[in-house]
C-alpha cells in the first residue's frame, strides 16, 4: 500500500497493471475521505442543528 497526501502520476497508476503483487494506491482525496469517515486525525469544528415543526405539538387534542 502506498499513501500520499498528493496524487499519483499516470505512470505510477499504469505500473500497477504490470506488477504481479497486489498494490493499493491511496491518493490525497481518498486519504482525506477515509480520515473523515473513520475519525482519524480529524475533529469536529462546527455543528449545525436542523429543526422541523413538531406536528404532534400542534395536533388538536380533541381529534
Amino acid at each position: 500500500m502506498f499513501v500520499t497526501t498528493s496524487d499519483f502520476s499516470a505512470e505510477a497508476q499504469g505500473y500497477l497493471s504490470k506488477v504481479q503483487h497486489r498494490v493499493k494506491l491511496i491518493g490525497g482525496r481518498e486519504l482525506a475521505r477515509l480520515m473523515i469517515r473513520h475519525g482519524v486525525g480529524v475533529r469536529d469544528r462546527v455543528s449545525y442543528v436542523i429543526r422541523s415543526v413538531d406536528e404532534d405539538y400542534f395536533a388538536d387534542p380533541e381529534g
